[in-house]
């Protein structure tokens, strides 16, 4: 009985190291931190200018014929292709879940809570996902669109983004 135990101690210990490098986050080429309210998600890229939005489902009077009926968002979520991606999510009221089935991944936001993971995107395109946690009476309408796109265009984006929100604040005063 003890060389069955020994050998299960040779197969554990590898394992355990292989478990904990499985979460860690190696150089990610961008930071996207995620805050879930009621009933909308807030999205901010702090690695860039401190660029911050909101994402609101789109109304069903005001879809477009190419528009997903509860799905869509009217600002979506801009990442680069072939690179690795650091998603930090966190509540601001109750509980909520930030879901892409199509990555593989499921972070809970919880008020007073950073919780982060990786994933890496590796085609173009739209990917949908929504809230996975009942947060109320609006939960359904809580719907997350990614973009992806390739890295040299997300550069434009984000310096496009970045000067449009500086001329932005000096028409305000800000």
């Amino acid at each position: 009985t003890i060389l069955p135990a020994i050998i299960l101690l040779f197969i554990a210990f590898p394992s355990l190291r292989l478990l904990y490098l499985l979460d860690e986050i190696n150089e990610p080429l961008v930071t996207l931190k995620t805050i879930g309210h009621q009933w909308y998600w807030s999205y901010e890229y702090s690695d860039f200018m401190n660029i911050e939005f909101d994402s609101y489902m789109i109304p069903t009077n005001e879809l477009n014929i190419n528009n997903f009926r509860l799905l869509d968002v009217d600002n979506r979520v801009i990442l680069p292709m072939n690179s690795q991606i650091r998603i930090l999510v966190t509540a601001a009221d109750v509980i909520h879940s930030w879901t892409i089935p199509a990555f593989g991944v499921k972070v809970d936001g919880t008020p007073g809570r950073l919780n982060q993971t990786n994933f890496f995107i590796n085609r173009p395109g739209l990917f949908y996902g929504q809230c996975s946690e009942i947060c109320g009476a609006n939960h359904s309408f809580m719907p997350i669109v990614i973009e992806s796109i390739p890295t040299n265009f997300f550069i434009k984006w984000i310096m496009n983004y970045s000067n449009s929100l500086d001329d932005w604040k000096q028409v305000m005063g800000l």
